[in-house]
């Protein structure tokens, strides 16, 4: 599904433009680079019109308000994706040198036929044999699961939270117990991203900053991992590279000064339990055909809505300020019969714990039941197609629910 470019027209362009003109060549041959992504062009429909905010990612709760039962059709190729993975000379010891440059189009522009570039990731590393320091912006290390579905949320509302990509300094930590298995400590630092204010709502403009609070402290991350070979491998996120038994815990704490009667710290902490099981594994640890595996996820979090892990983030009322908390639980099964066809079947749910910290109009629960089959045309093309059907339960006098069915057809062409 990649094709690797070394020191191709592309490759060798970035490069030019980055070294003078008079610099010794022996610099570039340091580097080497690799070209990747995918295009993407993708129908979906909804039985209920989610407005235009997100064309075609419909992991968002639904209402049932009368003007979006109107059903929706959306194009898309805005999810087209491209990166660049470069290797460089090593550092400090003999450590391996890395970087990796990521961006689609979901950039502030909505639109489908003007859409923006976004940076998804851009980060640096450093490997030892053991040891790996990370730094630049890399996905969230609260929440590893990604449900395998071919809608672009990803499961994001649904207990898997929407795997913010946010700016960090991570440290990994491999130990080995024998040949076979392996623990592995990772602690981040990572950007809050609740300092935006947006997580915070009801703030009496009279007695709090615009933002709604301020003086954010940084996250901090970690997760302790578990990787065997005893079970094999079997094929990781969208059938690409192989993974083995991999049982994991991982949590997050933050805090944030919000203003009331008085100065409060309200926190946003969570943590969780994840496994990744090979149920059938890979014949040749290559292969995908007749291969099966179990992955997902569980967690409890409090006023982390930033991340979709909870529904709503704390509240700040002129007298108090409150946390709100949730729990967050999903997992999946993809079956490959053959190399090429691929099958995909999940569910997952979020839920609130301290419902009397709600409004009324608030979310109890949303959950999603998908399947989905892709099919690889050949090393490049991929077509799917996806079922959906998600509801969402309202706290409301009396309760009421949003109901939405999705389906969907994507063609992929991987580079």
């Amino acid at each position: 599904m990649k094709k690797q470019v070394k020191y191709g027209m592309a490759a060798a362009a970035l490069l030019m433009m980055a070294v003078p003109a008079h610099a010794d060549e022996s610099v570039m041959s340091k580097f080497h680079v690799d070209f990747y992504g995918f295009i993407k062009g993708e129908y979906a429909y909804n039985a209920r019109n989610l407005g235009n905010t997100s064309p075609a990612m419909s992991n968002n709760k639904t209402a049932p308000a009368t003007a979006g039962l109107a059903d929706q059709s959306v194009l898309t190729a805005r999810q087209s994706r491209f990166g660049f993975k470069v290797t460089g000379p090593t550092l400090l010891g003999g450590g391996k040198t890395s970087a990796l440059l990521e961006a689609d189009f979901y950039g502030a522009n909505n639109g489908n036929e003007s859409p923006t570039l976004r940076m998804r990731q851009a980060w640096g590393a450093i490997d030892w044999s053991s040891t790996q320091l990370l730094f630049g912006q890399a996905y969230d290390t609260f929440g590893p699961y990604i449900k395998p579905t071919i809608d672009f949320g990803a499961g994001a509302t649904t207990g898997a939270p929407n795997n913010p990509r946010v700016p960090m300094f991570r440290l990994t930590q491999k130990v080995d117990i024998n040949r076979d298995n392996q623990l592995s400590f990772v602690v981040a630092l990572q950007n809050p991203s609740q300092d935006s204010g947006t997580d915070l709502g009801g703030v009496p403009a009279a007695v709090a900053p615009a933002t709604g609070n301020f003086n954010s402290a940084v996250n901090v991350a970690g997760q302790i991992n578990f990787t065997s070979k005893a079970l094999g491998v079997a094929p990781g996120y969208m059938g690409m590279g192989m993974k083995p038994l991999t049982l994991g815990l991982f949590g997050l704490y933050g805090n944030q000064k919000v203003k009331a009667t008085v100065t409060k710290q309200l926190d946003s902490y969570g943590s969780g339990i994840y496994a990744y099981v090979p149920i059938l594994r890979s014949q040749d640890g290559k292969g995908r055909a007749m291969s099966l595996a179990f992955e997902g996820q569980g967690y409890l979090a409090t006023d982390m809505a930033w991340s979709g892990a909870t529904a709503s983030a704390g509240v700040v009322t002129a007298t108090d300020a409150q946390e709100r908390k949730g729990f967050g639980l999903a997992g999946s099964f993809t079956f490959y019969p053959t190399q090429d066809l691929g099958l995909n079947l999940g569910y997952g749910r979020r839920g609130v714990i301290n419902p009397g910290k709600y409004a009324a109009t608030n979310e109890l629960y949303n959950q999603e039941l998908f399947a989905n089959l892709t099919y690889d045309l050949n090393a490049a093309v991929r077509v799917g197609a996806e079922f959906q059907h998600m509801d969402t339960q309202y706290k409301g006098a009396p309760n009421y629910m949003g109901i939405n069915n999705i389906g969907r057809l994507a063609f992929y062409y991987f580079f």
